[in-house]
């Protein structure tokens, strides 16, 4: 089909699809499931692909009163799994034509600058990992369309809470190494004020707890390298017997296990078992390769652009918490003699 030389309308779009102005603005603006067939949304498509047409955003937008931008708050850059989150969100929101400005948090604690004269007239929502929360008043995004991810679903600020089944993870964690035989863990936790990181102490002890004979000690460490080392290092050589298993709350965290074990002159696995939680890249650069919980970081970004989507729209949004898979390699097996 040829192309006018003038910058098509909507009209010209309706009239090569054979449909009404109606038609072609419920499908372009995917609003046309119920309300048109398939074809017909096909059919629009097609035209509008043909004829090189671009809905009027700046136009539409006005008319709707929407900026068609959400702002991401995270805790950090400086981490792989919250670029994934981006990633994902980022995806959905093109889809719908809707953009993200992605802003961090200072090391996960606010309060931060406000990065807009006013939030509330330069977004149509927020989506917010509890860790940034304290953000949130800073940049008045509290008083926006807000979905929170990672965070208590009984105490949550936002209109909707997306999570990751993180409890489950443990428990798949705990399961593995009972199973194996051990019965005595060091819990090398994230030192920070987070609902996912009380989710995890809590399950790891309840799982554990349910096993007689077996005991938990807790040390905990900011999410660094070096900071997990230096306590790791501390709670292996404490008088008592020493745990044969280490659950770390996250990746880096086990990587900072791993020099403290060697350190101290023990073989991974067989004086110590160790599990993180994320699978990084840095899992599999690990030696032996890390036991860990594999938590889909896009799908879980995707997810709550949908969630912010829905409550733009008034509807409900997708209940239930994204599943999560323990990834078993080389950093776990049974204790070795005591």
């Amino acid at each position: 089909m040829a192309r006018s030389s003038t910058r098509p309308t909507s009209r010209d779009v309706a009239q090569a699809a054979g449909v009404s102005q109606a038609a072609v603005s419920l499908v372009l603006g995917d609003k046309w499931r119920g309300r048109v067939s398939e074809t017909t949304a096909e059919r629009v498509r097609a035209a509008a692909r043909d004829l090189g047409y671009r809905p009027n955003l700046a136009a539409r937008n006005l008319r709707l009163g929407r900026t068609r931008t959400v702002l991401l708050v995270v805790p950090a850059l400086t981490t792989e799994f919250f670029a994934g989150v981006y990633t994902g969100a980022a995806r959905v929101a093109a889809e719908h034509g809707f953009g993200v400005v992605l802003y961090p948090s200072p090391e996960g604690i606010g309060p931060a600058r406000d990065p807009f004269a006013s939030a509330q007239a330069a977004l149509d929502g927020v989506i917010a990992s509890s860790m940034a929360a304290d953000a949130l008043s800073a940049i008045r995004g509290d008083q926006l369309p807000l979905v929170m991810l990672d965070s208590d679903p009984d105490g949550s600020l936002g209109a909707a809470t997306v999570n990751l089944d993180i409890a489950d993870g443990v428990r798949q964690v705990a399961e593995h190494l009972l199973n194996l035989g051990h019965r005595h863990f060091l819990h090398l936790a994230a030192d920070v004020p987070s609902w996912t990181f009380e989710v995890r102490a809590r399950e790891l002890a309840a799982r554990v707890a349910a096993v007689t004979g077996t005991t938990v000690r807790t040390a905990r460490a900011p999410i660094s390298i070096d900071d997990a080392l230096t306590a790791a290092e501390a709670a292996l050589s404490a008088p008592g017997p020493r745990p044969t298993a280490l659950v770390c709350d996250d990746d880096k965290l086990a990587a900072g296990a791993y020099k403290a074990a060697r350190r101290l002159g023990l073989r991974i696995p067989d004086d110590l078992s160790v599990t993180g939680l994320d699978d990084l890249a840095l899992a599999t650069a690990l030696d032996p390769e890390l036991t860990t919980v594999r938590l889909d970081a896009e799908l879980f970004g995707e997810r709550g652009m949908q969630a912010l989507l829905a409550v733009l729209e008034g509807q409900e949004p997708e209940a239930g918490d994204i599943p999560v898979d323990l990834v078993v390699r080389g950093s776990t097996g049974p204790p070795g003699p005591s």
